[in-house]
């Protein structure tokens, strides 16, 4: 499994941006995709995850009602809409894959990752 992350750059505070996560290798169809952020410092932190054939997403709440996971199944393709964004929102973010059903909240779930996109919210 490949996974291409793209979309990041700078933006001022309040404003958004749309990143992108390519796969290839494989068919998605049982699996689980998510986003997670490292700032410098920093664990790496959950920000949204969906199951690439289902209706559900989670959130945590930091950036809940603000950033919107999404799929295109034709492209192999996942989505993360960022609005709103804050300084605190600084970080590089990684798309991952999960294959197995452990919780959706931790990257030790997750056995695929890409290679990261640096988003930098200026204030």
């Amino acid at each position: 499994v490949q996974l291409q992350a793209s979309g990041g750059g700078l933006v001022q505070a309040g404003g958004s941006l749309r990143l992108s996560c390519a796969a290839s290798g494989r068919t998605f169809s049982n699996y689980r995709m998510g986003w997670f952020r490292q700032a410098p410092g920093k664990e790496r932190e959950f920000v949204a995850a969906m199951w690439w054939r289902g209706d559900g997403t989670y959130y945590p709440n930091s950036v809940k009602g603000r950033f919107t996971i999404s799929r295109d199944n034709a492209k192999n393709t996942v989505y993360l809409q960022m609005n709103s964004l804050k300084p605190e929102d600084t970080a590089v973010y990684y798309c991952a894959v999960s294959t197995s059903y452990g919780d959706y909240d931790q990257p030790t779930t997750y056995s695929y990752w890409g290679q990261g996109t640096q988003v930098t919210v200026s204030s």
